[in-house]
């Protein structure tokens, strides 16, 4: 009968000492991360609060470039932030790739980003 309350004990104490590792940690991140693309992907109206809740200091930065970006800027930056295409924003937000680019050209006025400078590299390093 000892031998099996240990063996429940060591079974029980497994799974808190993995959630303290760093593997739970990096599981952590990328279900994060997952459920980002996935509000991302579905145009949700959830995904800027959610993106400010896990990445605070990515706001904090821009609002360092410019304080007046609206939501709907802001919601924009995340999608160049998670690198999407022109063509895959698009087709997330239901709007022509035209549009898209209009927006780029907008978002690089309002924070100064060079017209030689990629603005995926510049979200990147942000």
């Amino acid at each position: 009968m000892h031998s099996k309350n240990k063996e429940l004990q060591d079974f029980v104490k497994k799974p808190l000492q993995k959630n303290n590792s760093p593997s739970a940690e990096k599981d952590h991140e990328t279900q994060a991360e997952n459920e980002i693309l996935k509000l991302a992907k579905e145009n949700s109206p959830r995904l800027l609060n959610r993106y400010k809740t896990l990445y605070p200091e990515f706001f904090e930065k821009l609002s360092a470039i410019q304080t007046h970006l609206q939501n709907s800027e802001l919601i924009f930056c995340i999608y160049l932030k998670l690198n999407f295409t022109t063509k895959e924003i698009a087709t997330f937000t239901y709007v022509t790739p035209k549009a898209i680019q209009n927006r780029k050209n907008r978002i690089r006025k309002k924070l100064n980003i060079p017209s030689r400078t990629d603005i995926y590299k510049w979200f990147d390093e942000l």
